[in-house]
């Protein structure tokens, strides 16, 4: 299934145009015995992983940024650099940098490298995190955490660029008629996407730094985000910009049938949002909540089948332009992960681009 050529990112796109990629956060996993695996051969794993992804010829791979112990990448960009020299066309993307407790400066300069040791195929999708442990970790204050955001990603985007920068704010350093290296190959600097979890601020943001939107769908029916995906597009027409493509990002989990895919994926997600739950306050889950979400919402889990009309749907009804499915969820074992990406590249992509068509 797979072609030299790197898949192009495009408004508007047309089945066989549509972007289909992965995304992990290099979840911590188990092993077939429930011992966790260490964060070292997790990072291997990931990198195996990516590798498969690319010779089925599945369009992107995404890696979040976490400073945590249940996630082991805390620097997607060099796990991106290693499976940069393993592959040929896939896109090396992060999913997201966090961009507030970063240095715009250094972010553009890293993510530059890469794509040019690539051979074009980086991009960085740029958020605010819904994890704080980078704040304090990198000195920053959580008081500050969306001045921090709006003023790095103002600087980021003038850096696209790549000419001279001069540039003012609160939270760093001046920056007169400055140059940054290395540039890139790509007209209009270095690809990149805006991470948007659902407020109308953020997609008008997009717009008006002309970075597309990548929107975080993880729990609801999908189509409840189509008066942002309306707004993005309306906004775009009335600064009258060039159109912008939509991405969407959700998780999920193949096998090959229904009962099997949920069966392999509850006890997992449980764990995972029982931990992250009890952080932030909310119930643990229930097994009916995790089937109402898999029927009904943002879990993408199930036969190919099952999986691909589910991704068709959720294109046909935002007119989104490109979809990621999060295939790492919580603990899942490394074996299980690679069935999910080989179902997904042999199968789930085929399928959803033949039901576009």
């Amino acid at each position: 299934m797979q072609t030299s050529k790197k898949p192009q990112v495009v408004a508007g796109a047309t089945a066989d145009q549509l972007i289909l990629g992965l995304d992990s956060f290099g979840d911590v996993t188990v092993d077939n015995e429930g011992t966790p695996v260490h964060h070292a051969q997790v990072l291997r794993d990931v990198v195996e992983q990516a590798v498969l992804a690319d010779e089925l010829g599945v369009d992107a791979i995404t890696l979040g940024e976490h400073h945590r112990d249940d996630f082991a990448i805390s620097s997607p960009e060099i796990v991106l650099a290693a499976i940069a020299g393993k592959t040929e066309r896939i896109l090396l993307g992060t999913g997201v940098t966090v961009l507030s407790s970063d240095d715009p400066v250094r972010v553009y300069e890293r993510f530059a490298t890469l794509d040019g040791v690539s051979n074009g195929r980086a991009e960085v999708i740029l958020g605010r995190g819904s994890f704080t442990e980078s704040f304090p970790l990198f000195g920053y204050e959580l008081s500050d955490y969306d001045s921090l955001f709006a003023e790095k990603l103002d600087l980021f985007s003038k850096l696209r660029s790549e000419g001279p920068i001069t540039w003012s704010g609160k939270h760093r350093s001046t920056l007169v008629n400055q140059e940054v290296y290395p540039k890139t190959e790509h007209e209009g600097g270095l690809p990149a996407w805006i991470g948007v979890g659902g407020s109308p601020q953020s997609v008008l943001r997009t717009v008006q730094m002309q970075i597309p939107m990548m929107l975080a769908i993880i729990g609801g029916d999908p189509a409840r985000f189509l008066p942002f995906a309306d707004l993005y597009r309306s906004a775009q027409q009335e600064l009258g910009s060039a159109p912008m493509p939509l991405g969407v990002h959700s998780p999920g989990h193949v096998a090959k049938t229904d009962e099997q895919a949920r069966d392999e994926l509850w006890e997992h997600f449980r764990a995972n949002r029982i931990r992250i739950g009890r952080e932030r306050g909310w119930p643990d889950p229930t097994r009916e909540q995790f089937e109402a979400e898999v029927e009904q919402g943002a879990l993408f889990t199930g036969s190919p089948e099952t999986v691909a009309q589910k991704i068709a749907k959720t294109v046909k009804v935002l007119g989104a332009d490109r979809f990621d499915l999060k295939y790492a969820n919580g603990t899942m074992p490394h074996d299980l992960l690679m069935s999910s990406i080989d179902l997904y590249g042999r199968e789930v992509i085929p399928r959803v681009r033949e039901l576009l068509s």
